[in-house]
């Protein structure tokens, strides 16, 4: 798994778990190397993805920004890919027992 793009949060460990600079275990942490291993696999300009992070009581919010020109692989026919990713980041955020939300934002 890359660690590209995970320079805002932290870096992914030998185990895929995300650790914040501090070296401290990140909630939803493989949820979000999930989220931004697709988000960059799919962009046009990979270099422009940033995935926000907002931990809650509830779970975890992502907010994924990406190129303009690439909003629209990210939604897809109908907001099927943008399900799809948000099924996606849900399974791996549940099998840490975290609750996840993804949004993407328009810039």
């Amino acid at each position: 798994m890359s660690d590209a793009g995970l320079d805002d949060m932290g870096n992914v460990g030998a185990d895929g778990d995300v650790d914040d600079m501090a070296g401290n275990r990140v909630e939803g942490g493989s949820a979000r190397a999930v989220l931004d291993y697709i988000a960059r696999s799919l962009a046009g300009e990979p270099d422009a993805v940033v995935v926000e992070t907002e931990e809650s009581s509830r779970g975890v919010r992502f907010r994924i920004h990406v190129a303009p020109g690439d909003m629209g692989r990210m939604i897809g026919r109908r907001g099927r890919v943008a399900q799809a990713i948000r099924t996606l980041v849900r399974v791996a955020g549940s099998r840490e027992g975290v609750d996840t939300n993804v949004d993407f934002v328009d810039d």
